[in-house]
């Protein structure tokens, strides 16, 4: 790896190590989900979850798009769906 991939790697990686941006795209990684459907599963505030989705986002991990007043999120980074499959292989039972 060059010092420019490490580096990439090193901000994707820094982007999904807080424990709820973790839980946020490991649920959006079985099926798209409002952010109220996340508050709810994240068992926290809506001004919180939109602060993570938004680092998210920013990372270019996830996406969202509006339906009626829904904004509906899903992760727009392939490697983020690889990523997501080893580690569940690797760490959940």
């Amino acid at each position: 790896m060059t010092d420019k991939n490490i580096e990439s790697v090193a901000e994707l990686l820094k982007s999904i190590s807080h424990p709820i941006r973790l839980k946020i795209i490991c649920l959006i990684h079985d099926k798209e989900m409002t952010v109220k459907e996340l508050r709810d599963e994240v068992e926290t505030s809506t001004p919180n979850i939109t602060q993570h989705l938004t680092k998210l986002r920013y990372a270019g991990i996830i996406s969202s798009r509006k339906e009626e007043s829904f904004v509906i999120n899903q992760i727009s980074d392939d490697r983020i769906l690889k990523l997501l499959t080893s580690m569940k292989s690797l760490f959940c039972p």
